[in-house]
């Protein structure tokens, strides 16, 4: 039975009887009327109609008869029935005694005891509550007779979404204290108010819940959800100004596409209003880097109470850009560069740039274009594309102490049968050269283009945080050795080798592949498949989580002279917040403030190997910037393996400004004789070492910029080293 939300409600019933039972005082005195003309509680009894009081209200009070005051009868006796039998009986007729002002020996009035029954109802413990006087040779015993609340056994949600995903353990652990006991009403609404917090807490902010409407006698409670729906949502482009009309009255029209937009949201129409989601939508509508500011409006649907339209005001950024630069590095030297970017081509969010770096020891030309998400995709699967024309100095063929490998212009037919161990570069039989020196710089120009397909693993919910995502591509290209001067040069000396104008067959090295057939260009035609994970808390500067990549590239022969091996490459990354060094002040915040210190130990490791007969410019090789720091670029060693790892601290001093203690190491697993020709070898590069060392790292608005001093292996050999951004 539903128990009546307004006590009042049965007054009428209770107060005919009542006025029926209400003969007892007449011997006392006046008669009183019963029924409607009793007061409500807390009340003056109201003025009869007929009375002058009632008839003119501006009689004088002096000439207006008075109201007559209300009998009282004494009270001997109060009695509770209906709960007979009932296992909280003691607890339930406490309650009706507790909740009456009437005791035995009072003289009470009808409207007193009106009261009382509204106080009963008032307990939260009664379905029905009736108050019948009956006359006693010592006064008036008052009969309170009560219908209980049923036992509460389970409580039911009505109205919930398909989508709100409520824990099977809220609704009993809310109730826990109450399952087996008589339901109470007041008890009831306050775990409603305790189930209306979880609600806005989980972001649902429109949500109300209201009850009950409808109690079984088996304690089954049921009730009743609203949680607030979205009927749509609308985007609205607006000015830096926020106005959403021109000066002529007219709607702002954007560039990007509507669906670009509303594709980040998340909410779809038909699903509860969440608060917290939506958040999560403004923050990747954000991360496209298309918009400069998202004003978000409920607009409440005309006729449907509790359904709203999510009206989206967007302000755009401009998206196009030409930027230039000079910087210096040591494949190229000094070099300039030029990019014309648009981030938001056609308004669809594609990405399309050009860029061309042109330096002194080589330059690259490339035009790229990036879809970010497949229209209509439910992976949100990403398309990248580049065609590309370079040319650099390989730094696998360089030692910054101990010479560089040179171009040879021409190589005799007798060259691959002569002994390495010929004494000149000219036959020791006839005196004709085996090959003719040219003495210019290595380069690789390659011409090619590639394509790839990235997809998180997200079971298809283009929303959903995949930590994994998985790249597949093709890459084709041609690679061609060259001297600088941009002639065909596929075989190359070492300068370290000379001795009298002399040197070594054996260190004359084959830089394409298949030289033997004259080969001076090689096609390479790779497939790639990678995977990465990351639970990193911030992939710009992050303190704690693991980033991991795991990927192969099988290239396939396309000719003889086109190889074909296979190069696999895994790298990972753990990152340990700590709290050691307190130099900046965020990491001493004082009581109420909040803590901000980016601070942690960090670990990397990095593992290759190649599989197969690869050219000498695919090889891996070791040091550098992003490597061993050391060693200049490549300067430790090349192979056909590699390892290496990396511990490093990261603490903040200033609030722009963050130093770093690391050692770095790294081997070539013993492998620079595997590559064809052992550049490695020839430069008497070490092929493993370490590097211990500092820096300081600067965050600027184009980036963090790194300032390094590494030693190479603990000597006095000292390397300064300024890159862009972490090394991992």
């Amino acid at each position: 039975m539903a128990a009546p939300s307004n006590a009042q409600s049965r007054l009428p019933r209770l107060r005919s009887a009542l006025g029926r039972e209400w003969l007892v005082p007449l011997a006392m005195g006046a008669v009183v009327a019963a029924g409607p003309a009793l007061a409500q509680p807390g009340q003056a009894p109201a003025n009869r109609p007929g009375s002058p009081a009632a008839e003119s209200p501006t009689a004088s009070p002096s000439l207006a008869p008075q109201a007559k005051p209300e009998p009282k009868v004494l009270i001997s006796e109060v009695v509770v029935k209906g709960t007979e039998g009932h296992p909280e009986r003691e607890r339930l007729d406490l309650a009706v005694y507790d909740a009456m002002a009437t005791r035995p020996g009072s003289r009470v009035t009808r409207s007193e005891l009106q009261g009382d029954l509204s106080a009963i109802y008032a307990t939260g413990w009664f379905a029905d509550v009736r108050i019948q006087p009956v006359d006693s040779p010592l006064g008036v015993q008052l009969v309170v007779t009560v219908v209980p609340n049923p036992v509460l056994t389970k409580v039911e949600l009505d109205g919930v979404g398909r989508k709100t995903k409520i824990p099977p353990t809220l609704i009993p652990n809310t109730f826990a204290a109450d399952y087996g006991k008589t339901l109470n009403l007041n008890a009831l609404q306050s775990r409603i108010a305790e189930l209306q917090r979880w609600y806005a807490d989980q972001g649902y902010s429109l949500a109300r819940i209201s009850g009950p409407t409808r109690v079984s006698p088996a304690g089954v409670v049921q009730l009743l959800v609203k949680e607030g729906s979205v009927a749509g949502v609308e985007v609205q482009f607006l000015n830096k100004e926020g106005e959403s009309t021109n000066d002529k009255g007219q709607p702002i029209k954007g560039k990007t596409k509507p669906w670009v937009v509303t594709r980040e949201i998340s909410i779809k129409p038909g699903d509860p209003f969440n608060r917290r989601q939506l958040e999560e939508d403004i923050k990747r509508l954000y991360g496209t880097g298309l918009f400069g500011d998202v004003k978000v409006t409920l607009r409440p649907v005309a006729g449907n109470p509790g359904e709203v339209t999510i009206v989206l005001g967007i302000v755009e950024q401009s998206t196009g850009s030409l930027s230039g630069g000079i910087g210096y590095s040591q494949s190229q030297g000094v070099f300039g560069q030029v990019q014309l970017q648009d981030n938001n081509l056609g308004g669809r969010a594609w990405d399309a740039a050009l860029n061309v770096t042109y330096g002194q020891f080589g330059g690259l030309a490339d035009v790229s274009f990036t879809d970010p998400w497949l229209k209509g995709d439910k992976y949100r699967t990403a398309f990248r594309t580049k065609v590309y024309l370079s040319r650099d100095v390989p730094q696998l063929l360089q030692s910054q102490n101990n010479g560089y490998f040179s171009t040879v212009s021409k190589v005799s037919s007798g060259f691959f049968n002569a002994s390495p161990t010929a004494t000149a570069y000219t036959n020791a039989s006839n005196g004709s050269p085996f090959f003719t020196l040219d003495g210019n710089t290595v380069a690789i120009q390659r011409t090619g283009a590639t394509v790839s397909f990235v997809r998180p693993l997200n079971g298809g919910d283009p929303f959903k945080k995949a930590p994994w995502s998985l790249v597949v591509g093709v890459n084709a290209q041609e690679a061609r050795p060259m001297n600088f001067g941009g002639q065909s040069m596929p075989y190359a000396v070492a300068t370290n080798t000379f001795s009298g104008g002399n040197t070594q067959v054996q260190n004359v090295i084959c830089i394409a592949y298949n030289c033997q057939n004259g080969a001076t260009t090689n096609p390479l035609l790779g497939v790639r498949v990678a995977a990465t994970m990351t639970t990193l808390n911030d992939p710009r500067n992050p303190t704690s989580g693991n980033f991991l990549s795991l990927g192969t590239e099988q290239f396939v022969s396309v000719g003889q002279n086109s190889p074909t091996f296979n190069r696999m490459r895994a790298s990972g990354t753990h990152f340990i917040p700590v709290n050691w060094l307190k130099l900046y002040k965020g990491c001493r915040p004082k009581p109420g403030q909040k803590k901000d210190c980016n601070q942690a130990l960090a670990f990397q490791l990095s593992l290759g190997s190649n599989v197969g007969q690869l050219p000498v410019y695919e090889a891996f090789c070791l040091g550098g910037n992003n490597s061993v720091r050391g060693y200049y670029d490549c300067d430790l060693g090349v192979g056909k393996s590699f390892g290496e790892a990396t511990i490093e601290y990261r603490f903040p001093i200033f609030s722009i400004i963050s130093g770093e203690v690391f050692i770095d190491g790294g081997t070539t697993f013993n492998t620079q004789a595997n590559v064809t020709g052992n550049p490695g070898g020839i430069l008497k590069k070490a092929g493993s070492g370490s590097s211990p060392g500092v820096g300081l790292i600067v965050t600027t608005p184009v980036g963090p910029l790194r300032l390094e001093a590494a030693t190479q292996n603990f000597t006095s050999n000292w390397r300064f080293n300024l890159g862009v951004g972490w090394k991992f």
